[in-house]
C-alpha cells in the first residue's frame, strides 16, 4: 500500500510486520491523532461482545461468551495468562491494551440479523465500543461487519462459516478467524470417496439463509467433482424444530446419502429426527445409508448424544489438538470453567487476543492503523497452529479438521474424534474464486468514522 494510502486512512507506518508475529517498530505521526470512532481518551477501552445468548445458536453464544470475558482477564494480567504465554507475537505483556484496562459489554443476536446490528449498535454509540466480536450465525456477521464498516470500528468475527463473509461481502473492518463452507468441502470430499466411495447420491437439507446456501454450494461441488450425485436440495426455516416433514422425503428419493447443511439446535434435531426414520439402519443401492454433518461443533455433538456416532464432518478447532497454544487454552478455559471449550470459544477467545495485539503492534486504537496491522499478518500460538490473515479478504488460513463421531466415548466432551488434519494448501483458494464473488469482490477502504 503506498504512503499516499496510508496517509489517507489517518494513520502513516513506517514499520512493517516480519515474519510470525515479529514486527519492527511501528511510528505514527500525528496525523494518528486524528479523531476516530470511540477513540478512548480515559484509562479504560471497551470492547462489544455480540452473542447469541437466546434462540436456536444460545449454546454456541453463551459459550462464546465465557472465552471473550477469559481473553479480557488475560489481557488485564489476570489468571494464568492463557495464550499470552503461547502467542508467537509477545506485543501483549498483560497490562491491557496500549496501557488502558479492558472492559467490556455485551448483546444478545437472538440468532437475527436485525437484533444483532441493533445491539452492536447501541454498543459503538451508547456504550463506546471500539471493537465488535461474536455471533454464531453468518447472516448475523454479514449485517454486524456491514454495520461496523459504516461507524468506524473493526469486527472481529466470531463463529461464521459462510463463504460470504469474506466472499462478496467482506469488508476492510472485518476479519474472520473461522473457516469457511468453501474449506470444509475441500477438507471432507477425499474422506468422504475414501470412505463411502465415488458412486453416492446425495439429498441436502440446507439451512435457509446464507450460510447454509453456501455450505450447500460447496459441498455439491465437492462431491459432485468426485463422482457423486445431487438428488435434491431442500431449504429449510432457520427456525424449526422438527424436521420429521423433511426427512421422510428422504427415504422414497433414491439417495444413499444425507448431507445437513444444519448447525446448532438445528442439527441436533433434525440428526435426531433422521435417527429415528431409521436411515442409518437402511441399505439403499446396496450401499449403507450415511448421513454427513459438514459443520460440527462439539456442543452440537453433545445435544445429538448417540446419535452421532460414526458421522463425519469438520470443524474450525477441537480442544483435542495436541500444540502449545491449544494446550494453554484447554487449561485456563477448563480451570475456571470446569469443562473443555467448544471450537466457538476458541475463536471468540483468539479473535479478542488478535484486535488486543495488533493494536499493540500498530500502536493506535485507530480502525486503520489495526487493519494494516492485521492484513498479511502470520502467526502461531493460539491453538490452530500456523495461520495467516490473507490481506485480499481478510481471511483466515489455517488447517481443517476432518471428525467423526466417536463410538465409545468416555464423557460429554470427547463425543468427536479427529480424523484428519487437512493441510491449508489443500484448503486454499484465490481471493477472486467464483464462490466467494469473483473479481467484482473487494475490501473497499477502511473507515475510521469520526
Amino acid at each position: 500500500m503506498s504512503k499516499n494510502n496510508l496517509t489517507r486512512r489517518g494513520v502513516i507506518k513506517t514499520g512493517a510486520v516480519t515474519g510470525a508475529g515479529l514486527a519492527l517498530p511501528t511510528i505514527f505521526t500525528a496525523q494518528s491523532a486524528a479523531a476516530y470512532t470511540n477513540e478512548p481518551t480515559g484509562s479504560t477501552v471497551t470492547l462489544g461482545f455480540n452473542v447469541p445468548q437466546t434462540g436456536p445458536y444460545a449454546d454456541e453464544g453463551n459459550d462464546e461468551l465465557l472465552a471473550q470475558q477469559l481473553a479480557v482477564e488475560h489481557l488485564n494480567g489476570m489468571g494464568d495468562g492463557g495464550c499470552l504465554n503461547t502467542f508467537s507475537s509477545k506485543a501483549l505483556q498483560g497490562n491491557g491494551i496500549l496501557g488502558k484496562k479492558v472492559t467490556f459489554v455485551t448483546g444478545d443476536t437472538q440468532t437475527k440479523s436485525d437484533a444483532a446490528r441493533a445491539s452492536a449498535k447501541s454498543m459503538i454509540e451508547k456504550d463506546g465500543a471500539v471493537m465488535i466480536n461474536g455471533g454464531s450465525s453468518s447472516g448475523v456477521a454479514v449485517a454486524v461487519q456491514g454495520l461496523c464498516q459504516e461507524a468506524g470500528v473493526i469486527f472481529m468475527a466470531g463463529l461464521t462459516h459462510a463463504n460470504d463473509t469474506t466472499g462478496k461481502d467482506r469488508k476492510a473492518n472485518g476479519f474472520r478467524h473461522f473457516f469457511n463452507a468453501y474449506m470444509s468441502g475441500a477438507a471432507l470430499a477425499p474422506v468422504l470417496a475414501n470412505e463411502m466411495g465415488t458412486d453416492r447420491r446425495a439429498y441436502h437439507l440446507t439451512a435457509d439463509y446464507n450460510w447454509g446456501w453456501t455450505q450447500e454450494e460447496s459441498i455439491v461441488a465437492s462431491t459432485e467433482a468426485m463422482g457423486w450425485e445431487t438428488v435434491n436440495t431442500v431449504k429449510t426455516p432457520l427456525a424449526s424444530t422438527d424436521f420429521s416433514s423433511y426427512i421422510a422425503p428422504v427415504l422414497n428419493s433414491g439417495a444413499d446419502v444425507l448431507v445437513l447443511n444444519h448447525y446448532g439446535g438445528n442439527m441436533v434435531n433434525s440428526l435426531t429426527n433422521a435417527v429415528q426414520f431409521g436411515l442409518l439402519d437402511k441399505v439403499v443401492n446396496g450401499k449403507d445409508f450415511k448421513i454427513v454433518v459438514p459443520l460440527y461443533s462439539e456442543l452440537m455433538a453433545a445435544g445429538a448424544g448417540e446419535n452421532i456416532k460414526g458421522v463425519l464432518g469438520s470443524m474450525n478447532y477441537n480442544w483435542q489438538l495436541d500444540n502449545e497454544g491449544s494446550r494453554a487454552f484447554v487449561k485456563s478455559f477448563g480451570e475456571k470453567y470446569g469443562k473443555p471449550p467448544s471450537n466457538s470459544a476458541q475463536t471468540c477467545y483468539a479473535q479478542v487476543l488478535l484486535y488486543a495485539d495488533a493494536c499493540e503492534r500498530a500502536g493506535t486504537f485507530n480502525p486503520c492503523g489495526v487493519v494494516e496491522a492485521l492484513e498479511g499478518f502470520e502467526f502461531d500460538g493460539l491453538g490452530n497452529g500456523k495461520t495467516l490473515y490473507r490481506a485480499e479478504d481478510h481471511q483466515c488460513f489455517k488447517d481443517v479438521l476432518v471428525v467423526r463421531g466417536a463410538q465409545n466415548p468416555t464423557s460429554q466432551y470427547d463425543t468427536l474424534e479427529i480424523v484428519e488434519v487437512t493441510p491449508v494448501e489443500q484448503v486454499t483458494y484465490a481471493p477472486d474464486h467464483p464462490m466467494f464473488g469473483g473479481a467484482e469482490a473487494t475490501l473497499g477502504s477502511c473507515n475510521a468514522g469520526a
